[in-house]
């Protein structure tokens, strides 16, 4: 199976490397040059995962994202110039998977796309069986990817997606911070990423306005699901 890829930046240079790397790995490749074109792209092309520059002309890519996150939660991966903290926290609050600054290397784009796209989709699994687990009020359906609260379906990131699976498939199980991070981004940890903190607050928000309901701080140990 070949996978969309939908590139999304104002430089026909970046462009045009990303596409000759993701197309050499076996991807379908379709790209725009304003963020205007994103929404149109999308609906034409229904792209399994949508690499977005920040500055483009147009929609600037934080208001393009907010209008994906609306409609959908395809995977994102923000690719931009923009190296400074508070910017990589906007784009993860706003509702971006990852975030790659540039300059790049096209290999490690290519390598966070198939690892986005293995969470995802849960490629590669071997057990092609499907569950629902239920933890209190909140029913995590994992044939849809889907996780719902009193029956109500709730709009996650696949990253916040994949943390609620990994806490209520151990419900009461603490799990530090590397456990979290290579589970939820199959990648390595980094001491100094700010990402998992940023994504659990996020997910308490979008699950109850009381902060500590359901996903409990254990103070120099890590994080579990309160049942």
């Amino acid at each position: 199976m070949s996978y969309k890829v939908l590139v999304a930046d104002d430089e026909n240079e970046i462009r045009n490397l990303l596409r000759l790397y993701l197309e050499n790995d076996g991807f379908t490749v379709a790209d725009v040059a304003s963020g205007d074109e994103v929404a149109g792209k999308i609906e034409s092309f229904k792209p399994d995962i949508i690499l977005l520059d920040v500055m483009m002309p147009g929609k600037d890519g934080i208001h393009v994202l907010k209008d994906i996150r609306e409609a959908s939660n395809v995977p994102v991966m923000i690719i931009s110039a923009r190296t400074a903290d508070a910017e990589r926290i906007l784009g993860l609050n706003v509702g971006a998977d990852d975030y790659i600054c540039k300059p790049f290397n096209p290999l490690e784009v290519v390598a966070r796309v198939k690892s986005m796209l293995r969470r995802f989709y849960s490629l590669g699994g071997g057990d092609d069986r499907k569950e629902q687990i239920t933890c209190g009020n909140l029913v995590l359906d994992t044939d849809r990817c889907l996780l719902c609260k009193d029956g109500k379906a709730m709009d996650l990131t696949s990253v916040e997606y994949k943390i609620m699976e990994l806490l209520m498939k151990n419900p009461g199980k603490v799990f530090t911070k590397q456990q979290i991070y290579e589970y939820a981004w199959g990648e390595d940890f980094f001491v100094a990423d700010n990402n998992i903190m940023v994504a659990i607050s996020k997910l308490r928000t979008k699950l109850d306005e009381d902060p500590s309901r359901y996903i409990k701080t254990l103070r120099g140990l890590g994080y579990r699901l309160e049942v």
